[in-house]
C-alpha cells in the first residue's frame, strides 16, 4: 500500500531547506525549516484542531476525545456555543485565539501528535478581513508552518471539492493555493476534499439545502451520481478526519468524497 507513514525519513532537501511561501497580500517570506517530523507516540495522542468550535471541527473533538485523546482547539471565539456543546466539551482545552496571532497559540502545539485545520468559510466580510484568499488560503498555512516548526508528527488540511454555488471561485482556489503550500513543507500532511457536508447545526447552508443534502447523501445510489461532490454528513466527514489524523499511514494524495464515504461511511448507504 502506498502512502505516507509516521516518523518517514525526510529527504536530504528537507532539513534546514526554505521554504518560500506567498500568503494573499503580503510580500514573500522565506521560512527556514528546523525540527523534523518525529514518530508517533504509542498510546493516546495530543492532537491540536484549529477551528475545533466550527461545524467539522466540533465533531473531530468530540470523537477525539470519545476515543481517549487529549484535544486542543484553537479558535477566535473560544469553546463552542453552548446550544451545540456535549458533555465531551469539558475534556476539550479551548485556546481562544487567532489563527493569524501565532504568537498567542502557537505553545500549544508542543507534544502535539497531529494537528488538523477545519476552518472555512463560504461567505467573505472584506471589510473585516474575511476573506477566501485569507480564510480558506493563508490561516492553514501558517496553521501548517507552525506545525513544522514545532515538530508536530502531521498535518491534516481538511479542503474541498468544489466551489458552493453563487460562490467566488477565491473560495477553492485559495485552498489548492493551501494544499499546494503545505505539501511542501517538512511536516507530513494529508488532505481530505469532501463534497457539501451536511448535519445538525449545519451553520453555511439554508435549512431546506442541509435537508436536501441530507435525503440525497443517506441514499449512496444517488449520492454516487455526484461523483466527487457527493454530500456527506459531518459524522461521515469527522470519522475520516479523526483517522487519518491518528492512523500509522495516510495515502499521498488527496482523500476524495467517493473515498471517504466508502471507507468511513454507513453500511447502508455509504454515507
Amino acid at each position: 500500500m502506498s502512502g505516507k507513514e509516521r516518523g518517514r525519513k525526510p529527504s536530504e532537501s528537507d532539513a534546514g531547506a526554505v521554504h518560500q511561501i506567498h500568503l494573499e497580500g503580503m510580500p514573500m517570506c522565506v521560512v527556514w525549516g528546523g525540527t523534523l517530523p518525529s514518530a508517533a507516540r504509542s498510546g493516546d495522542m495530543k492532537i491540536v484542531v484549529i477551528g475545533g468550535n466550527g461545524f467539522i471541527g466540533r465533531e473531530l473533538c468530540r470523537r477525539a476525545v470519545e476515543a481517549g485523546h487529549e484535544v486542543t482547539s484553537v479558535a477566535r471565539s473560544g469553546p463552542p456555543d453552548p446550544a451545540v456543546r456535549g458533555p465531551w466539551a469539558a475534556a476539550v482545552e479551548w485556546r481562544a485565539a487567532d489563527v493569524f496571532a501565532p504568537q498567542d497559540w502557537r505553545n500549544v502545539l508542543e507534544g502535539a501528535d497531529s494537528v488538523v485545520h477545519s476552518i472555512g468559510i463560504i461567505e467573505e466580510h472584506p471589510t473585516e478581513g474575511v476573506t477566501f484568499e485569507r480564510v480558506n488560503g493563508d490561516a492553514g498555512i501558517i496553521a501548517a508552518l507552525e506545525s513544522e516548526r514545532a515538530g508536530v508528527d502531521r498535518f491534516v488540511y481538511v479542503s474541498s471539492s468544489t466551489t458552493p454555488p453563487r460562490t467566488r471561485s477565491a473560495y477553492l482556489t485559495a485552498k489548492r493555493r493551501a494544499e499546494a503550500a503545505i505539501a511542501d513543507l517538512a511536516v507530513e500532511s494529508v488532505v481530505l476534499r469532501p463534497g457539501p457536508v451536511y448535519g445538525p447545526e449545519q451553520p453555511h447552508f439554508p435549512a431546506p439545502v442541509n435537508a436536501l443534502f441530507g435525503l440525497l447523501g443517506r441514499f449512496d445510489v444517488v449520492a454516487r451520481q455526484f461523483g466527487a461532490d457527493r454530500p456527506l454528513s459531518v459524522e461521515t466527514v469527522g470519522r475520516a478526519t479523526l483517522d487519518v489524523a491518528v492512523r500509522e499511514r495516510v495515502p499521498d494524495e488527496p482523500i476524495d468524497g467517493p473515498t471517504i464515504a466508502t471507507q468511513y461511511g454507513g453500511s447502508r448507504t455509504g454515507d
